[in-house]
């Protein structure tokens, strides 16, 4: 997805910050940290969504609250270049509730692939059904198990936000 650079102005960097550590505050708190009125606030994140600014409103879980414990970087590289086998990789991993995020890189990987799972035995599972096999076109994988998580997120830095 391709979106064009959104000119913000301080106020909208401010709004930005703030709903980026917590998007469940009401707009009376956000206008009262920004300088501007409930409804001024309202209008501007409805700009900002409209925009494709502001992606979404989600709710963050705690992985080991939910006992999703396990977390792993792997490094994948497909057998083949084209297209086509680019398009199913991705489909995959789109469609898999335990990938966390998947990057295409250059270099001697293809992607670089976040998992979350219950356990290493689930890891292993997954990565069974997304990267072995003749159906998966990957050629090979590697995995790099995280020992502990010392940050976890999705907060875009932005110059001047408030947060």
């Amino acid at each position: 997805m391709t979106v064009s650079p959104y000119v913000l102005d301080e106020i909208d960097r401010l709004l930005l910050g703030l709903v980026q550590v917590d998007a469940s505050r009401p707009l009376h708190e956000l206008g009262e940290a920004v300088g501007l009125s409930p409804s001024a606030v309202q209008r501007r994140l409805v700009r900002l969504r409209a925009a494709g600014v502001i992606r979404a409103q989600v709710a963050v879980v705690e992985p080991r609250a939910v006992g999703a414990s396990f977390t792993a970087v792997a490094l994948v590289a497909l057998a083949d270049d084209d297209a086509a086998h680019h398009a199913r990789f991705r489909e995959r991993m789109l469609a898999e509730a335990s990938v966390q995020q998947c990057f295409s890189i250059v270099g001697q990987w293809d992607y670089v692939v976040v998992l979350v799972t219950a356990d290493l035995a689930a890891y292993r599972r997954v990565s069974r059904r997304l990267f072995v096999g003749d159906a998966t076109a990957v050629r090979r994988y590697e995995t790099l198990p995280a020992y502990e998580t010392v940050k976890s997120g999705l907060s875009v830095p932005l110059e001047g936000a408030a947060g």
